[in-house]
């Protein structure tokens, strides 16, 4: 059976005929059921299945209470990215013996970057196992990005707790690293932010800019629209569901439409 027939079913055995999006708590079988599922996706038992109904729990199916936080993932996903960089950095350091510490960096920030972070999740079917709130899950909030990490990081944590380093680095080779060759290659992946900052601090000795132009939309649904600037000269845009995302498409309108070369170029001594 299919995922999403996993949950048209759970859903059902829930409320009757009629589905409708899942309301916390779920039944403790179906909670259960959903746990054995995302165990047999991956191939790995936990010995406490506590551990990874935690790196799967959202802080919204918790209602948001703040007394409630700590039995959602965000303590496993602090955990769950020191053991992320500690494989990665291992697994570069061998794999790329000739290269200086600023370039393992840069790929080590690149392969545990949130956008990753979130593609690896989503090729996981991750979002499909997520307990989240009815409307959180209504939103979108099984393909958002930051969700998608954040719970990647988290059940690594679980994993690491529950079986080991040795469990744990191998869920990463096979979600993660097996593809390093084609994460470093893609373009879409790469921190413009840097690579801008890099080449305006080479030349002009000064810092780009990121300024937030507009802010749409409901909490759950923002769009923000970020221009990015070099002493005064506006040389890219960018929107985004987040700060973060749209900076990062400003940086690169300016890298890829060639209007940081063009300037560079304009106010180049004669």
């Amino acid at each position: 059976m299919s995922v999403a027939g996993f949950w048209k079913r759970a859903v059902m055995r829930l409320f009757g005929a009629r589905p409708r999006p899942p309301s916390p708590p779920l039944d403790p079988e179906v909670t259960a059921e959903i746990l054995r599922a995302f165990e047999a996706h991956v191939g790995i038992t936990f010995t406490n299945p506590t551990l990874l109904e935690q790196a799967l729990t959202h802080r919204s199916y918790l209602g948001g209470e703040s007394e409630n936080l700590p039995a959602s993932n965000e303590r496993l996903e602090f955990l769950g990215d020191a053991v992320l960089e500690l494989i990665v950095i291992e697994h570069l350091f061998h794999t790329f013996p000739d290269d200086r510490e600023g370039d393992l960096t840069r790929k080590k920030s690149l392969l545990v970057s949130k956008s990753v972070l979130a593609d690896r999740a989503d090729a996981l079917d991750l979002g499909q196992y997520l307990l989240l709130s009815p409307a959180e899950r209504g939103a979108g909030g099984a393909e958002r990005h930051s969700i998608l990490a954040d719970a990647f990081e988290a059940v690594l944590g679980a994993i690491y707790l529950d079986r080991g380093v040795d469990t744990a680095r191998r869920f990463v080779s096979h979600w993660l690293l097996a593809d390093t060759e084609r994460i470093l290659a893609d373009t879409d992946h790469r921190n413009f932010k840097s690579i801008l900052q890099e080449r305006v601090q080479a030349r002009l000795r000064v810092h780009p800019r990121y300024h937030v132009v507009s802010e749409e939309g409901p909490d759950h649904h923002k769009r923000f629209t970020v221009e990015v600037a070099v002493s005064g000269r506006i040389l890219g845009v960018g929107r985004g569901h987040n700060k973060k995302e749209a900076e990062q498409l400003a940086a690169r309108e300016a890298l890829v439409s060639g209007a940081l070369t063009r300037w560079l170029e304009e106010i180049r001594p004669r």
